[in-house]
């Protein structure tokens, strides 16, 4: 902390966000609110019906259980901030608040990236070894891999963290984002940060690329296993399975490669803006959405549960 303070000057950073004009901020406040209640609630119902659903008490909603528990934890590190901001609140943002915030929502994105990597196995063993599923996915080894994807991540992002924020910081201040991410502080460095973006680089391929490769493996195993199978119905009701997740993986993946592993130029950080939007707002919000309406087994017990609910 005491070299932190020797080597900045900077005390605070001011945000641009998403817009400077009144009404176009009060339009954002309306739908990110709406975003962020919607994203919380959806979240929250899926979590309570598969813990009181016996039909759901399967690895695949164990880690769907996680992967709802995490997307309330990864938009509620940025768009409470976010909405104070556009609300007349204050667009400044405490140093230590700054590399606080930085911390959660880079890890938190690296354990969907890893937990998708995780659910995309889960898959593979239930559709090309469904004899054996119960056996390698037994419950030591989902908690065993959920315990890896957050703990991999944290320790991950402590480490671009503590290189980011021991930078020295000598002004200007002004952070052309809605919220602290590493790309955009390490802009407002006055230090050769090449050895940073270098580390940054480094974890994005093992904790972004590598599970995206487990992803792309397991649903080429999966398609040559469902083209083997004779039984129309069982191959839509495989592909069914997998039709959430390839959704999921599509909408966050997609983002978070082109945002994090893409050349940075200044040309491209309004983009970037407009990315972050989709990772950090708009995918936690869908992913409910996309499970309990693409899943038959999650419809099924939403309507068993409001069912319950109403006799």
């Amino acid at each position: 902390m005491d070299k932190r303070k020797m080597n900045s000057t900077v005390t605070e950073f001011l945000f641009l966000g998403l817009s400077s004009e009144p009404k176009t901020q009060l339009i954002l406040f309306v739908l990110f609110l709406f975003f962020y209640l919607l994203t919380v609630t959806g979240n929250v119902i899926i979590i309570i019906v598969i813990h009181i659903e016996p039909r759901l008490q399967t690895p695949m909603y164990f880690f769907l259980t996680n992967l709802s528990f995490l997307d309330i934890c990864y938009t509620s590190t940025n768009v409470p901030q976010m909405l104070s901001s556009m609300a007349g609140g204050k667009k400044t943002i405490p140093f230590s608040s700054c590399a606080t915030q930085m911390y959660f929502s880079l890890a938190f994105g690296m354990i969907e990236c890893v937990l998708l990597g995780v659910m995309a196995y889960d898959r593979y063993v239930a559709i090309c070894h469904p004899l054996h599923y119960t056996v390698i996915m037994d419950r030591n080894t989902c908690v065993q891999l959920a315990a890896v994807s957050w703990c991999s991540s944290f320790l991950s992002s402590m480490v671009i963290n503590v290189l980011t924020v021991t930078l020295p910081y000598c002004g200007p201040n002004v952070l052309d984002h809605f919220f602290c991410e590493v790309p955009s502080v390490l802009r407002l460095a006055c230090t050769d940060t090449s050895l940073t973006e270098l580390v940054v680089f480094i974890f994005s391929i093992i904790i972004v690329f590598v599970p995206f490769l487990l992803i792309v493996v397991s649903y080429v195993r999966i398609l040559l296993s469902v083209l083997r199978m004779h039984s129309a119905s069982g191959r839509h009701k495989a592909l069914s399975t997998c039709a959430s997740h390839l959704t999921v993986v599509a909408l966050f993946y997609g983002t978070a490669i082109f945002m994090y592993m893409r050349p940075q130029s200044k040309s491209s950080r309004a983009g970037g803006k407009v990315i972050a939007v989709f990772y950090t707002v708009v995918t936690p919000m869908l992913n409910p959405l996309i499970y309990s309406l693409r899943n038959q087994d999650v419809k099924g017990a939403l309507k068993r549960v409001l069912t319950k609910q109403r006799a």
